[in-house]
């Protein structure tokens, strides 16, 4: 019997477009990707199989071969759902109006949301790109920059319109996500505190700082 027809990532011609299409069109992919970055979060990239992650799936070894080549291929399609997740969110606001102050707001609750629901993928993001190979990770990497001056861009225009005191752009959209990214190693879901919740105070912080005037 023929298998599913394999999509892999050289047959993309765009940066994400493809492989998010890719997922949403075959639930299995989106499955072994989703029990993938689970198994990744909690063992290591290095220590899951691609038998282990068959039997997560409830396939076969030679089964999970129908729908990616290697355990690479499942690394570099976590990262561009990642990036995918957090770029489509930011550009679906760009056609509402909203301060500079908001859009920040909901750049971090993005970030922290995705720790909340794709705990797996937020891990991995962080701590194995650099398993990538090489044309992967330049593409995640050019991705990554594209966001990151999302953020600038927006915090450049709060200083424009005086919403935001004269600072180093380029420094405080690192600070952005140095705070943010980091969260993944303390964050637990039914904590105290909700991603939203945790978000805000990043937020206030982030904008009045410690001053209590």
């Amino acid at each position: 019997m023929e298998g599913p027809k394999r999509v892999h990532l050289s047959e993309s011609s765009g940066l994400t477009t493809d492989r998010s299409v890719a997922l949403d069109s075959n639930p299995k992919l989106r499955e072994i990707v989703e029990r993938a970055a689970s198994l990744f979060d909690e063992r290591g990239y290095h220590r899951v199989s691609m038998e282990e992650i068959a039997a997560a799936v409830g396939i076969r070894k030679p089964s999970l071969y129908h729908y990616v080549h290697s355990k690479d291929e499942i690394l570099a399609l976590i990262h561009r759902e990642f990036m995918d997740l957090v770029i489509s969110r930011a550009e679906a606001r760009q056609a509402v109006a909203m301060s500079p102050e908001q859009q920040l707001l909901e750049f971090m609750a993005d970030i922290l949301e995705l720790m909340h629901t794709h705990r797996g993928h937020v891990r991995v993001f962080f701590e194995h790109h650099r398993e990538l190979p090489d044309a992967e990770r330049k593409i995640v990497w050019q991705e990554r920059d594209r966001y990151e001056a999302m953020v600038e861009k927006v915090i450049r225009q709060g200083i424009d319109s005086g919403a935001f005191r004269p600072v180093d752009a380029r420094l405080t959209t690192l600070a952005l996500f140095g705070m943010c990214n980091w969260a993944y190693q303390w964050y637990k879901k039914g904590g105290p505190l909700r991603t939203r919740e945790i978000a805000y105070m990043f937020w206030d912080l982030l904008l009045r700082g410690l001053h209590p005037g």
